[in-house]
């Protein structure tokens, strides 16, 4: 009777525990105050919409500049293709490899409201500064006189990069944060709520995708027809609209406290295993060391149950007979909990299928370079209408806003009645099939480029750098294939690190997903460069030359195509073999 009076004793609202369960949220969150949170006042998606509204705008921002910059590069800058295309896949490679800074301090530190908030003003800061090198004559580089391009000064230079790089760091506070702030607002241990996180990232996604669509129509054809100065100021304001959207969801927002550093963590397993690698495992798994509370020493953390996998790294969580003696089990880089444990096997669980994400983020970054350059080397008139090449990523965008809500409303329900699961596909089947898809978009892209290369050799351009009378809306299913592509892998992507992460290292999972797109894009220069060294030895203009009708970019996209079916060969094993997390 003493145990039930206690579970049963009044609240402060004068309701005993049992009436008042699900009243509060069982996922340890909190208002910004650090108080518990009540579901009916806060969170779920009455505090989306602010969310997503950041992200639509931050995405527009990104984007206004993202999706044209090549074409500012090789028009304003004077830079060659080989060399413009370098420099944006660069740039955008440490777009998403900064995530990884922001991701440690969100998940340590600061939590992921005061990193996004800090991080947004650095991303201010740089889109402004962007704005005022494409505005004040001083730090314009010289138009073309005729033939003849001036280089850029170093000044200019400076600048420009200053600006461009700042938003990159910016950036690294935003994506690794926005997506699992979003996915707190709905209580992991509320089957309701569970189910609707699931279509939060979808509409996440499109939330993207809409500012995406502004950005590769009324932004490019601002920049392309009126100036680069308004096209660049105007992506800068909405960053201030993100910035202010962000702070006025404040009161409705649920928190999560940052949990330590989960570096820190991951070294205090290996060191504690190495050290007592001589300790022999026991069989019975629950004689490994785990605190008796309900929720982990972890803060923000539930526990995680024990797997049998990586037996060596359970040295850690053994405790030793001096432990025993002493009664001091503090020392964390002696002796881990079988949940610090887990949390670094899930990370090793999930490199293998992270991995394979790298090589599809190399065909996706062809959509703000080669896909453009090709486009570029096409009839962009449909009428008297002029149709900038960057603006065929419009085809991308309207693809991804077309299948979001089909995926979500009709797939979704219609698949679920097959598998049993509650969002149809599970996370690693979604992305199989978005890799598999990213294969098709390559071979498009190829066809109509052996398509445009023949024309062009029919009515004599092979030698001239112009472009071919072929429409550049062939580009169109190339696009589209890779906007269905996207909606299968990046958010499958962003379901998988969020569900299997553990749950203090969320932000950090969510920064290595971002960190394929980083990788793939660096993948993509390297590929670039590799290919343009061979195809030029001995005087060859190479496949990929300034005149595209001299190359012959048909075989860099074939490659892709190739390294894209080995690439989910290897995928559909590593799949196959995956251990999924079981948290308390």
């Amino acid at each position: 009777m003493g145990s039930e009076e206690g579970e049963r004793r009044p609240l402060g609202d004068g309701l005993s525990q049992d009436e008042s369960y699900g009243l509060y949220t069982g996922d340890g969150s909190v208002d910004i105050k650090g108080r518990p949170v009540l579901k009916s006042n806060t969170g779920n998606w009455r505090a989306c919409p602010f969310i997503l509204g950041t992200e639509c705008c931050e995405r527009l921002a990104y984007y206004g500049i993202a999706t044209n910059l090549v074409t500012y590069l090789i028009d304003k800058l004077h830079e060659g293709n080989v060399s413009a295309a370098t420099n944006v896949t660069t740039w955008q490679g440490t777009c998403y490899l900064t995530p990884l800074i922001g991701a440690i301090l969100a998940d340590a530190y600061w939590g992921r409201y005061w990193t996004i908030a800090a991080f947004s003003t650095i991303y201010f800061i740089g889109m402004c500064t962007l704005t005022l090198s494409a505005t004040v004559p001083a730090l314009k580089p010289a138009e073309c006189v005729d033939s003849v391009c001036p280089s850029a000064t170093a000044a200019q230079y400076a600048v420009f990069f200053l600006g461009l790089y700042l938003i990159a760091l910016g950036t690294g506070g935003i994506k690794p944060c926005v997506s699992p702030f979003g996915a707190n607002q709905f209580d992991d241990t509320d089957p309701r709520e569970r189910v609707k996180k699931g279509s939060f990232f979808n509409w996440f996604y499109f939330s993207v995708n809409i500012g995406a669509l502004v950005s590769s129509t009324l932004i490019v054809w601002i920049q392309e027809n009126i100036g680069w100065g308004l096209g660049f100021g105007i992506p800068a304001l909405f960053m201030g609209v993100a910035i202010a959207s962000f702070f006025s969801g404040t009161p409705l927002y649920r928190f999560q406290k940052p949990g330590g550093s989960p570096i820190t963590r991951m070294c205090q397993v290996l060191v504690a295993s190495f050290h007592k690698w001589k300790v022999e495992v026991p069989e019975d798994s629950s004689l490994l060391y785990e605190t008796q509370e309900t929720n982990s020493a972890i803060g923000g953390s539930r526990k995680i149950e024990h797997s049998n996998e990586l037996k060596c790294l359970d040295k850690a969580a053994v405790v030793a007979d001096a432990e025993i003696k002493s009664g001091d089990f503090s020392n964390g880089w002696r002796l881990c909990t079988v949940t610090q444990v887990e949390e670094l096997k899930i990370l090793i669980r999930m490199f293998p299928i992270w991995a394979t994400g790298i090589v599809f983020s190399a065909v996706y970054a062809q959509m703000s370079t080669l896909f453009v350059e090709q486009g570029e080397m096409m009839d962009t008139t449909i009428g008297s209408f002029t149709i900038p090449a960057a603006s065929l990523s419009t085809f991308d965008v309207i693809s991804v806003i077309f299948w979001v809500p089909v995926y979500d409303q009709f797939i979704v329900p219609i698949v679920r009645k097959f598998t049993g699961k509650e969002r149809g596909f599970s996370e690693l089947q979604r992305m199989g099939i978005g890799l598999f898809i990213s294969v098709l978009s390559m071979s498009a892209a190829a066809i109509v480029e052996i398509k445009r290369l023949q024309i062009a050799r029919e009515f004599g351009l092979v030698d001239e750098d112009v472009a071919v009378p072929l429409s550049i809306l062939w580009q169109a299913p190339q696009y589209f294939l890779m906007g269905a592509a996207e909606i299968f892998t990046f958010i499958g992507q962003l379901e998988f690190f969020y569900d299997q992460s553990p749950d203090a290292m969320r932000s950090l999972c969510s920064a290595l997903s971002l960190l394929t797109t980083s990788l793939g894009s660096y993948l993509s220069s390297l590929i670039l460069t590799i290919v343009t060294y061979v195809t030029t030895e001995g005087g060859q203009v190479g496949w990929i030359p300034d005149n595209l009708n001299e190359g012959h970019l048909d075989y860099f996209f074939w490659l892709l195509a190739g390294l894209s079916v080995l690439n989910l060969l290897v995928y559909v094993v590593c799949a196959s073999r995956y251990k999924q997390k079981k948290a308390s």
